[in-house]
């Protein structure tokens, strides 16, 4: 092929071609911002949602350790023991045999403790509840609690 001259016709042709105009710029733009807005709040949506499962797993790790530790002890650790007795062994417990959890008590997947209290206002197991994203008792959504009592 030969190459055209400079400034010829020809030339500003293949120029003008070789680009990308603002306008199909801006289209694409147009066109992601409009996914974006489309996928996102779902998105965010599941990572409230999975935030949630985390904790009642862990809600139920907690209850299967809380289940052993009973079975040694003869009975649940206090508040005032709290779920730090699934890992070190309170004072005046016998027959306890932990640790029993392999980790440190976590937080809540939102960084907060969970709380413990026994005996629980609902039923003879211990009331476990992670406070949810705000960290206060109550909410809605997000901020709900998540509670050892309830299985949903």
């Amino acid at each position: 092929m030969q190459r055209p001259q400079r400034g010829t016709e020809q030339e500003r042709q293949l120029v003008r071609e070789a680009g990308i105009t603002l306008i199909e710029l801006l289209v694409v733009v147009t066109i992601i911002a409009m996914f974006a807005a489309l996928v996102g709040p779902r998105l965010f949506r599941q990572v409230g949602r999975s935030r949630v499962t985390a904790a009642r797993a862990q809600i139920n790790s907690f209850q299967t350790a809380l289940g052993a530790y009973k079975l040694d002890t003869s009975k649940f650790p206090t508040t005032e023991q709290g779920l730090d007795a699934l890992r070190v062994q309170p004072e005046g417990v016998a027959r306890w045999d932990g640790p029993y959890l392999p980790q440190d008590i976590p937080a809540d997947p939102w960084g907060n403790p969970y709380v413990y209290k026994f005996p629980g206002d609902h039923g003879d197991e211990p009331d476990i509840i992670s406070l949810g994203a705000d960290g206060n008792q109550g909410g809605e959504s997000d901020d709900a609690d998540v509670l050892s009592w309830k299985s949903q």
